[in-house]
């Protein structure tokens, strides 16, 4: 079995592995990495080798930790990446590059139906009949979007939100809310096959689905990392928050995962705040003194106008995996209209968890 997982900020891992009687065997472990000194490599071949298959990823790790010599230096290579590789041998996780990949780009929508668009879309991706899609939005109006579970009345207000034309939306995903203004913010929107996750932790599923990003932004001279759970951060802030969704597949079967991730060109923070509710705790959590500061718009760290940015992060992921231009089907359109005016623009979703 063949597995292979690019270490958030550092090098590929690829691990070849067996198994027989329920243990590893055969292990094998290279990649573009650096080891120090040369017979480390080995020592991890010897820790992995014999471990109980369903050893977790922690575990693998904690093998590894054990068996390195003393004075081991690793750049771009980490235990729990090496680890982690064997768990998506072991899983037949799939890679980026097995997909034709398609890129959604289309004009403004109303918030509503950004978020029906995100599970219609997801769900045809789980059943099969949607090829992987990253899907960058427009929007249409500016909007508060709360995430799954978040309490209405303590993370927005309504005065404020009335007062500035400021539509709330709930989102099918967890995480935090998020204020964004048609021009000020770039959302976009990955719905994957659940077997490019194989093998990954949840936490692991939002580094190495944000990676990407990460080197586009690279690209334009920006030096972010995923900071976790769910932030992409540079040295002069928070840039971007993300959000998933897994969804079961027809019959119980392989489903789907959304990713999506909202990121700050732009912000006007005095407006932010007259409409989010952001309580101190959350200041404090950050290590930070004000929400404003919080967050630092790619606008300011890049100079490039939003429409460059949004195109170059298409072009960079195009450049990495393949990516052909598509649009949203009649058929899904459709449907994401139906469930945004029965569900996503309903009272009852939006305030079910008051």
């Amino acid at each position: 079995m063949h597995g292979e997982y690019k270490i958030p900020g550092g090098k590929l891992v690829v691990v070849d592995v067996g198994e027989q009687d329920g243990a590893l065997r055969h292990v094998r472990v290279a990649g573009d990495f650096f080891l120090e000194p040369d017979e480390a490599l080995e020592a991890v071949n010897r820790a992995l080798e014999g471990a109980p298959a369903d050893t977790d990823a922690a575990g693998l790790a904690a093998r590894i930790d054990a068996a390195l010599p003393e004075g081991t230096v690793m750049y771009g290579l980490t235990s729990q990446g090496v680890a982690v590789a064997v768990r998506r041998a072991l899983a037949q996780a799939a890679d980026w590059t097995d997909y034709d990949w398609q890129v959604i780009h289309e004009g403004p929508e109303p918030p509503a139906l950004h978020m029906a668009l995100d599970e219609v879309l997801t769900a045809e991706v789980a059943a099969g009949r949607r090829p992987p899609t990253l899907r960058v939005w427009e929007w249409g109006a500016p909007a508060v979007i709360i995430g799954s579970f978040q309490s209405l009345r303590n993370e927005v207000d309504a005065e404020g939100a009335a007062r500035h034309g400021v539509e709330v939306v709930r989102r099918i995903s967890g995480g935090g809310a998020m204020f964004v203004e048609p021009g000020n913010t770039i959302t976009y929107s990955l719905s994957v096959p659940d077997a490019l996750v194989q093998g990954l932790s949840f936490q692991d599923s939002y580094a190495y689905l944000d990676d990407w990003v990460l080197g586009a932004l690279g690209e334009m001279g920006i030096r972010a990392w995923y900071q976790p759970l769910n932030d992409i951060a540079t040295d002069q802030g928070k840039i971007a928050g993300a959000a998933q969704k897994r969804v079961v597949g027809p019959g119980g079967g392989p489903g789907a995962v959304l990713h999506h991730v909202t990121m700050s060109y732009d912000i006007d923070a005095d407006k932010m705040l007259e409409v989010l509710r952001v309580g101190r705790e959350k200041m404090s959590d950050k290590g930070t003194r004000s929400a404003k500061k919080r967050v630092d718009p790619l606008r300011r760290q890049t100079g490039l106008a939003r429409e460059e940015v949004i195109e170059r992060m298409i072009s960079s992921f195009g450049a990495r995996y393949g990516l052909s231009r598509g649009k949203v089907t009649d058929e899904e359109l459709t449907r994401a209209r139906e469930l945004a005016r029965t569900k996503f623009s309903s009272p009852e979703w939006t305030a079910r968890v008051p």
